[in-house]
């Protein structure tokens, strides 16, 4: 098994493998590697219920009438073959999550559509967890041969609202032992956002386990590599300087489990303060934490092509707030790596 280290920092790059153009693909890749950037968060799924409808890149269709995989160059599974290779050729690493908890390019629901059931269903219906595990067979067996694989993840952000969290626990101790079973060489984490539950915290949302999920219990699972946690402050009710306090308690949370721990995801939509509030934050990942690596949410890029799939949240090379939020922690997070290998 491979083992997590510290790596530097990574990014978030969702939409590389729903490029049309092999030239967006390789600016972004090559972008990302001159940053020093070592790893790669992007989308390894893309599911329809429909293919007649769909005008995105989709790799499988599930509906009525079965579960069939999309081998088409143009908008199929070998976009994100090339994807693969690239990100082999620049020296990159992926993360490959294989689902989405929610609808864009086919989360859950495209899952429940096809097999029935609400999008709380899915964890526990059999139907849907075996078309699930078919397509985890599918990629997992593509890539696991490849240098490019940082580790595959069950899902961008699973929810099981209202649930109990040993909903998503045992779901996750059964896909991650079966992901192990047929690649034992790479890592496997979570996708989760680190919700945490009673007694952790003051009991408001992201301390309620509301969401189903439990930070702590499910780092235990012993198929699990390392946990994951995002930062949105303003998206769940908390003020911007909280986000300083979350960062340490799931520092803390993954010592105590003896587990690395990744911020994953994080954001600030109001571009007027979110050089500064971010910059904190990486301050903070890098002063005191042992936080393997910070990723945060979505690097952006002017592409050939003039496709533009970013958010309000992108942070686009070659600009000011890039300079700081990207080159120079980049820099520092590998001074500190080098430190710690003295």
């Amino acid at each position: 098994m491979f083992l997590l280290i510290p790596t530097g920092i990574g990014t978030n790059a969702w939409w590389l493998g729903h490029l049309r153009q092999n030239s967006d693909v390789d600016l972004a890749l090559s972008e990302i590697a001159a940053t020093g950037y070592k790893v790669v968060r992007t989308w390894g799924f893309g599911t329809t219920n429909n293919a007649a409808t769909s005008t995105d890149v989709y790799y499988q269709v599930l509906n009525s009438s079965g579960q069939y995989f999309n081998y088409n160059p143009s908008n199929g599974i070998p976009r994100l073959d090339y994807v693969v290779a690239a990100a082999e050729t620049y020296g990159l690493q992926l993360v490959l999550p294989l689902l989405n908890n929610f609808d864009d390019l086919g989360g859950i629901n495209t899952y429940t559509n096809a097999y029935g059931g609400s999008h709380n269903d899915f964890y526990t219906n059999t139907a849907a967890q075996s078309a699930y595990k078919k397509y985890i067979k599918l990629i997992v067996n593509r890539y696991k041969s490849s240098c490019a694989i940082f580790a595959w993840q069950l899902a961008n952000e699973p929810r099981c609202s209202t649930c109990d969290p040993s909903v998503i626990y045992n779901w996750a101790s059964d896909i991650s032992k079966y992901i192990k079973s047929l690649d034992h060489r790479h890592m496997v984490s979570l996708g989760d956002e680190g919700w945490l539950t009673p007694p952790q915290g003051d009991g408001s949302y992201a301390y309620s386990g509301y969401e189903g999920v439990d930070f702590v219990k499910n780092l235990a699972i012993p198929t699990l590599d390392y946990g994951t946690f995002h930062l949105y402050p303003s998206q769940w009710g908390y003020n911007y300087t909280w986000g300083n306090e979350w960062i340490e308690q799931h520092n803390a949370i993954g010592k105590a489990a003896g587990k690395p721990v990744v911020l994953e995801e994080y954001g600030v939509p109001d571009q007027s303060i979110r050089q500064d509030v971010e910059s904190e934050w990486q301050q903070t990942v890098l002063e005191k934490t042992s936080v393997a690596y910070d990723s945060f949410w979505q690097f952006g890029s002017q592409l050939p092509s003039g496709t533009n799939p970013f958010d309000g949240y992108a942070i686009y090379y070659n600009t000011s707030e890039y300079e700081v939020l990207g080159n120079q922690h980049a820099k520092d997070m590998s001074q500190k790596k080098a430190r710690a290998t003295l």
